[in-house]
This record gives C-alpha cells, sequence and structure tokens, in this order.
C-alpha cells in the first residue's frame, strides 16, 4: 500500500499559527516566510522579539520538514539565538535553504545513525528590505524510535 499526503502526520503548532505568519514559498530544501506585524506588535508598535524568535525557528525548520519521510522522522530545535540589529515597524520575512548537499547529507545521517543536524543561519528582513535580526537556528531531525 503506498502512503499519500493525507495519511503523513502534518506538524502543527497553535502558539505559531496565532503569530498568522504566512508561508510565502515552500519547496524542497527551501522557506520564505512572512510574520505580519499585526497581531505581533509590541508596546511601542515594533515586531516583538518573540515573533522573530518563532519566525527565525519557522524558516529554519521548513527546509528540513521538506524532505523528511514524517512517518519515520521529525524536527525538533536543539537551540536558538536572535541577534536584534534594529527594531522592526512592519512586517518581516525569512529565508532559508538546503542545498542538494546538505540534504543528501542528513538524509544519510539519519538513515545511518536515526538522528542528523544542521545549523541554519536566518535572515530577517523588514518591508524596506533592511537587515532587522539574524536567527542562528540548531535543527536537530530524529527518527521516531530514535534513543538519544
Amino acid at each position: 500500500m503506498t502512503e499519500t499526503a493525507a495519511e503523513k502526520p502534518v506538524y502543527r503548532v497553535p502558539f505559531v499559527e496565532n503569530t498568522g505568519m504566512q508561508k510565502l514559498v515552500e519547496e524542497r530544501g527551501y522557506s520564505r516566510l512572512l510574520m505580519p506585524l499585526a497581531p505581533n506588535a509590541n508596546h511601542v508598535d515594533v515586531m516583538y522579539m518573540g515573533a522573530l524568535c518563532v519566525l527565525a525557528e519557522a524558516a529554519a525548520a521548513g527546509p528540513g520538514i521538506s524532505f523528511l519521510d514524517t512517518t519515520k522522522f521529525f524536527p525538533i530545535v536543539k537551540d536558538i539565538a536572535v541577534d536584534f540589529h534594529r527594531m522592526a515597524a512592519s512586517d518581516v520575512t525569512a529565508e532559508y535553504r538546503l542545498s542538494e548537499e546538505q540534504i543528501e547529507g542528513l538524509l544519510a545521517d539519519l538513515e545511518r545513525k536515526g538522528s542528523a543536524t544542521y545549523i541554519a543561519e536566518v535572515p530577517m528582513h523588514d518591508a524596506d528590505g533592511t537587515l532587522v535580526a539574524t536567527g542562528k537556528v540548531t535543527m536537530k531531525l530524529l527518527s521516531h524510535d530514535w534513543g538519544g
């Protein structure tokens, strides 16, 4: 029996959905996302730093999820740091890409040892194209039966 897309687990995080974040482009090894200012503005009407952390995490995770057989493997954040450069008073976009060479290496690690790791450097830009933050996210890809 072949698996259909409807049978594969879908990773939903209601907390992230509540931010209103939008997937602009999602393809094998690549994500480009948008975090809207509303409802993520803080008390001085700029992007709340927690929203930028969520954006960095999601932009880093998407490329890894894109090639996973989610019936066998799942992603998890091992570490995240965000360097804030400027306040963002607009929507913010972020993108991250894994090369085919990186994907092949990750898949080989998953098959060999049940886990794989990559570090994503995620630039985040405001509506004018100004770099407002950079995320550094360590992603772990793990087998559902990974023992640690």
